[in-house]
């Protein structure tokens, strides 16, 4: 299904105000517009009515009050439109749409070979009538300024021919912005998951490599260059006779590395010997000796990680997430690691999962198509 890029008009600036505050709100009656944007409501009934005439806002039923009066509860219009967001993982390629208010218009997973045909189904499953605002693309790079289309690039050459495959699906002349995938999942865990009420803390991101998600007065902390928690970069090994290696540091860490070590450890008589991280974890839960030791050193190797992490930010709170890094059983040897090396700090597992990145690329997403709708060309009231 195609869909026209349709600028958006141009608003005036309590129209605007309006305009934003009903996007997070979802749905609102007039009153209650008047309270969340600070407005008076002889002007917030003016807005409404220029976002009516717009397609922005549209009645959606009617709510009663306590005097006993009903108030017209209001909603987004179809010519609010709808936002894309694609989390470029690893292995899977996960696309959501959403309109402007948050909810879930569109979703579909594919194998990240298949990354441009899921753009393409999510984007025919918007309906018609919204015109896309915003289009976020999680990538796990470094990521650069935002543009349009085809014209963005990672900072680097690891999004590869999938991104460039991605970025031709796209409809053209919707802005589009990069985002480090950690980033994403960082904003996830800020507003949806365990860092829900904590402003600053740090996301701690462990599986085919490391990455850090640094959130400071509940903004993400991206950097000079965009590199800002680019762990991998940190100098391993540093020691007497090692001479640090480029990204060192993340090949030691990452799963297939730990998968490794697991290898080295397990003997004939232990039985199968794990092929993938999950397994390794399952064992280890299941009280196997070789794979509780494997994960123990593993959680230890976090444990110093964290401590890293902690020694530069004091974060207060670090999130662990990623494949290996969100097992809950990893948590005691982390903890007490992070405790022998540094001073006290709360460490806990993330609550979004896999999902995480592609749920924060939605809300960046959404709080960019919002801009995109109040801030070109706003006019005097």
């Amino acid at each position: 299904m195609e869909h026209d890029v349709v600028a958006a008009p141009r608003l005036t600036e309590s129209a605007s105000a309006v305009f934003a505050v009903l996007a997070q709100a979802g749905s609102a009656t007039r009153p209650q517009l008047a309270s969340l944007a600070g407005l008076s409501k002889p002007t917030v009934s003016s807005a409404v009515a220029e976002l009516e005439s717009a397609g922005l806002a549209a009645p959606s039923g009617t709510a009663s009050s306590g005097t006993g009066r009903s108030a017209a509860v209001y909603r987004l219009g179809p010519g609010a439109g709808a936002v894309l967001a694609v989390d470029l993982g690893p292995e899977l390629t996960r696309v959501r749409g959403c309109a402007l208010d948050g909810s879930l218009l569109a979703e579909v997973t594919a194998p990240r070979a298949e990354a441009a045909d899921a753009v393409r189904e999510a984007l025919g499953a918007l309906p018609a009538a919204l015109p896309p605002r915003a289009i976020v693309i999680a990538v796990g790079d470094v990521t650069a300024p935002s543009g349009k289309g085809a014209q963005m690039r990672p900072a680097t050459a690891k999004a590869g021919p999938v991104f460039d495959a991605v970025a031709v699906a796209l409809p053209p002349g919707v802005p589009v912005h990069l985002e480090n995938n950690v980033n994403c999942a960082a904003l996830a865990e800020l507003h949806e998951g365990a860092a829900q009420g904590r402003a600053t803390f740090a996301y701690l991101r462990v599986g085919v490599g490391v990455g850090l998600g640094i959130v400071i007065g509940g903004q993400v902390v991206r950097g000079a260059n965009g590199a800002a928690g680019e762990l991998a970069r940190l100098p391993y090994p540093w020691d007497d006779g090692s001479e640090p290696r480029l990204e060192a540091l993340e090949e030691y860490m990452g799963a297939r590395s730990l998968l490794r070590r697991a290898a080295e450890a397990w003997r004939e008589t232990d039985g199968p010997c794990p092929e993938t991280a999950e397994q390794l974890f399952a064992l280890a839960g299941e009280g196997r000796a070789p794979a509780r030791a494997v994960v123990a050193r593993h959680a230890a190797d976090v444990g110093r990680l964290a401590a890293a992490v902690t020694a530069v930010l004091d974060p207060g709170l670090i999130v662990l997430g990623g494949s290996t890094g969100a097992d809950p059983r990893l948590l005691p040897g982390v903890r007490a690691e992070l405790a022998r090396l540094s001073w006290p700090t709360e460490v806990v597992s993330s609550t979004v999962g896999d999902l995480g990145t592609v749920v924060g690329a939605a809300r960046l997403a959404v709080a960019r198509g919002v801009r995109t709708v109040t801030e070109p060309g706003r006019r005097k009231d």
